[in-house]
């Protein structure tokens, strides 16, 4: 009856993994802003929680990674921030790409909690809603800071 959870249980693992791995990638290429740094290590530290989370997940539905024999779902997945940029616009770009990962996170997290639902599993409908719940606040973050951003990157005189 669980039919593809486990696939979309492998998809948040990685998902929530290289978010957490973006979220220090920005961290360290942004220290000299004090703020983005220490905010980019309290919202990594959320996601490597969501991650040590969903092993009891793993362990009773299965983890399936997606591969190039399972097209739809691997068209779901986003590539991490290896590489921060450097600069205001490149600070700008790296909050976005942040944003872009948490959106499939949080996304992910729901189409979860729906099947947790479906089996009546409690357990992982409560992981779901705690862990969205700390993807929203990720989310929020990230939108204060595009709107900070945002004017002094590109209003700036280069």
């Amino acid at each position: 009856m669980t039919g593809q959870l486990a696939l979309y249980v492998g998809m948040l693992h990685h998902a929530e993994q290289t978010l957490a791995e973006s979220f220090q990638v920005v961290a360290r290429t942004h220290a000299a802003e004090a703020e983005v740094f220490a905010a980019c290590r309290l919202l990594a530290a959320m996601s490597e929680q969501h991650v040590r989370l969903l092993q009891p997940v793993a362990d009773r539905y299965g983890e399936v990674a997606a591969s190039a024999d399972v097209e739809e779902p691997e068209r779901l997945h986003a590539s991490g921030v290896a590489e921060g940029r450097e600069g205001p616009v490149g600070l700008l770009r790296d909050l976005q790409d942040l944003h872009v990962l948490g959106t499939l996170v949080q996304t992910t997290w729901t189409v979860v909690r729906q099947a947790a639902q479906a089996v009546r599993d409690t357990e992982l409908i409560d992981l779901a809603e705690r862990a969205n719940q700390s993807t929203s606040r990720q989310l929020a973050w990230l939108n204060t800071e595009l709107k900070v951003a945002a004017p002094q990157a590109l209003l700036a005189s280069p």
